[in-house]
């Protein structure tokens, strides 16, 4: 039987939360398990639920969606977090991503890639696609210093190891990146978590952003 993934659902519009939930329920592996209203009960609900993948509204009352990704992220076995938003809210979406989400999705996303979405994501690939998210990437780059730590940073890293980043970066998974650079998956998982642990990062997307800060891609 295939894995089922959890959702936790974030948002302090209740037609939202009851619409997202009634189109990712038709999916059959994946489960809407708790939904909450805004990010101090979000960080409640994944306590007691332990979902797999967090949709989460930024704007919301008492704990906004920025600091409850970043407390979820400190878990010791944190859910992916996966940003809803609006194209008005570039630079929280910004600061989301440095929270450690792993991407996010635009409200009116259709339905179909809302479910796509959140299988990737649970399967460890970040949502980097989308146009919008490499023009808030390429944002980071003109912000004061961000070139220079950034380039500090990856040159702690062995070829292979930025050669992983950089495709990372690029928006590529495992599989292609080990096509690409004629490695197994396995080495490029190694690869990626020797890249994480050297850098002191939480997520693949957090690698990104660092190699676009650093103007790599």
């Amino acid at each position: 039987m295939a894995h089922v993934i959890r959702v936790l659902l974030v948002d302090d519009d209740a037609l939202v939360r009851a619409g997202l939930s009634m189109m990712l329920d038709g999916v059959g592996d994946i489960a809407v398990v708790a939904e909450a209203g805004d990010g101090r009960e979000a960080i409640t609900a994944a306590d007691a639920h332990r979902p797999d993948v967090v949709l989460m509204d930024l704007q919301m009352p008492h704990v906004d969606g920025i600091t409850a990704t970043r407390r979820l992220r400190e878990r010791p076995r944190p859910p992916e977090v996966i940003v809803l938003t609006t194209f008005d809210t570039d630079e929280n979406v910004l600061h989301a991503l440095r929270a450690g989400a792993s991407g996010f999705l635009l409200k009116d996303t259709p339905p179909a890639q809302i479910a796509e979405a959140v299988a990737r994501v649970a399967a460890g690939n970040p949502i980097l696609s989308p146009e919008i998210t490499r023009r808030l990437m390429d944002r980071t780059v003109a912000q004061s210093g961000a070139y220079e730590r950034a380039r500090a940073a990856l040159a702690g890293l062995t070829p292979r190891e930025r050669d992983v980043a950089v495709a990372v970066a690029d928006g590529r998974s495992n599989a292609e990146i080990a096509a690409e650079l004629a490695m197994s998956v396995t080495t490029v998982k190694s690869h990626v978590s020797s890249i994480l642990t050297k850098l002191d990062l939480g997520n693949r997307t957090q690698i990104a952003l660092l190699v676009h800060d650093a103007d790599l891609v």
